[in-house]
């Protein structure tokens, strides 16, 4: 028996665009704290090893900071841990595991896998590795390694591998991807007992064995990963296979796709679903706004959204399908005279036609509204 915690895609160095750079650090940090997080559970859980099963950091051309930050991170996990260069941070000749700082700072008990011989991590337990060489490969490196292995008649072997399984991958001719039926095959065989898989960023059983998984990224990165956030404790025998998922990330990604606003009750239903969040520092928005809104109210949205990304990791919104509609009574009590009065009915007369200044005039009168709302 052995039992390792099964992580990867840390992409540490990654970062997001839609990131202020105050909360673009708190990003960074978390995925290096995530790292400390996956040592304690690894020791809490009496795990032999740890495997990271490709991607560990963003790219070959992370700075120097990522890696020493990323090797500090390290030290303090308890047991060893195996890393393998996917195709994010492919061990080719500008790879950062051949990085001067790399390897003079590298803890003892963390190891790069750099090639796919089998070897030996505990009294009757191996690991077989693939690692990627180039960030595109042209075969299923998984179907031509497991296949030349022996069976193993007395023991326990672990693969660990990077990419996408066939039955998951979208281009279903790319030859890269990773034949589940050959690796059925290989498990039924013997030749390989588990296969640890990365790239695929959600948390998921792969086939009908139980002994093939993804177990996806622990900090999340995008809105559309199912369950990130997870690591696998994974405890294999040569006759079952019992896999416990932890959760270990501190970030959100949360996508509405379809934000009714029409009245102020919408927009009051919105404020209060945002204030009840939790976490709020570190989670991110994205909004899909539709319906049709006076200016007032537009403008109400638009004070509801600012205030929203102070507190708040980022939000981003999208309002292609909302409407914005000057009503008579957006212009009530202003308290405007002279100039700026004739400027706003130039402005209500220049919305109302057909042409493109039309939306620069919308809003111009919805700043106006919302400022005057404001002083009020």
């Amino acid at each position: 028996m052995t039992r390792f915690l099964h992580t990867g895609d840390w992409q540490l160095g990654m970062t997001r665009h839609f990131f202020s750079e105050g909360v673009q650090e708190r990003y960074t940090q978390s995925r290096f704290d995530a790292i400390r997080s996956l040592g304690r559970v690894a020791e809490e859980e009496a795990c032999q090893f740890m495997v990271v099963c490709g991607d560990v950091f963003e790219s070959n051309l992370v700075d120097r900071k990522t890696v020493s930050r990323a090797i500090e991170a390290l030290k303090g996990v308890t047991v060893p841990v195996y890393l393998l260069p996917g195709n994010h941070d492919p061990l080719n000749a500008a790879s950062v595991y051949r990085s001067a700082i790399f390897l003079d700072r590298k803890p003892d008990h963390v190891h790069v896998i750099e090639d796919a011989a089998p070897f030996s991590v505990a009294e009757g337990v191996e690991i077989v590795g693939i690692p990627w060489t180039s960030k595109r490969l042209v075969q299923d490196l998984v179907a031509s390694t497991v296949g030349q292995l022996e069976p193993v008649l007395d023991g326990i072997r672990i693969c660990v591998a990077h990419g996408m399984v066939d039955s998951l991958s979208p281009d279903r001719s790319d030859p890269a991807a990773i034949s589940l039926h050959a690796a059925e095959d290989a498990i039924s065989r013997n030749r390989i007992h588990y296969l640890a898989l990365g790239d695929r960023h959600s948390l998921t059983e792969v086939g009908a064995s139980g002994r093939i998984a993804y177990a996806g990224t622990p900090e999340p990165t995008d809105y559309n990963e199912v369950k990130p956030g997870f690591a696998l404790v994974t405890t294999v025998t040569r006759e079952t296979v019992e896999t416990k998922a932890i959760s270990v990330c501190r970030w959100k990604f949360l996508e509405r796709r379809q934000v009714d606003l029409n009245t102020k009750e919408d927009i009051d239903s919105l404020r209060s679903w945002i204030d009840d969040l939790e976490g709020k520092e570190r989670t991110v928005l994205k909004l899909r706004f539709v319906g049709t809104l006076s200016l007032s109210l537009h403008a109400a949205l638009e004070e509801l959204v600012s205030d929203a990304r102070e507190v708040l990791g980022a939000v981003q919104t999208r309002s292609k399908h909302l409407a914005v509609i000057p009503e008579d009574t957006d212009f009530d009590d202003l308290g405007f005279s002279g100039f700026a009065s004739r400027t706003v009915q130039q402005l209500r007369e220049q919305v109302g036609r057909a042409d493109p200044d039309s939306i620069a005039a919308r809003d111009a009168l919805a700043l106006l509204v919302r400022l005057a709302g404001r002083e009020r």
